[in-house]
């Protein structure tokens, strides 16, 4: 469906009716404009009603967020303590390394399993 609209002042154009109504918009509500190929793309925007969810725009609780911050300091150590592998240049070169990471270990469990 195409529709030709005109550009008013200060950028503003009007979204007829019938298109407004294919894609289920109406007065009030947001849309998010992108520009793909060379496109203008409105899209309909995604919005909580943080009223109706009262914790909506806390992430994480209190005890979540210590967790994660005990997690991100001890990765930050091990990088900076040159505890890291890679990088890598390809995937199939990461993933060469972690299978011999997963070989080295099973032999290992094997051998401790049969002494």
């Amino acid at each position: 469906m195409t529709t030709l609209v005109k550009i008013q002042r200060k950028g503003q154009l009007t979204l007829p009716s019938r298109l407004r109504a294919a894609i289920g918009v109406s007065e009030g509500d947001r849309l998010t404009a992108s520009v793909q190929g060379g496109r203008i793309v409105l899209t309909p925007a995604v919005e909580v009603d943080r009223s109706k969810f009262p914790n909506a725009g806390d992430e994480y609780t209190p005890a979540q967020r210590r967790v994660i911050d005990a997690r991100l300091a001890e990765a930050e150590d091990d990088i900076k303590h040159g505890r890291v592998h890679g990088p890598f240049s390809t995937h199939e070169a990461m993933m060469t390394f972690l299978n011999s990471g997963v070989r080295k270990r099973r032999a290992a469990k094997a051998s401790r399993k049969n002494k």
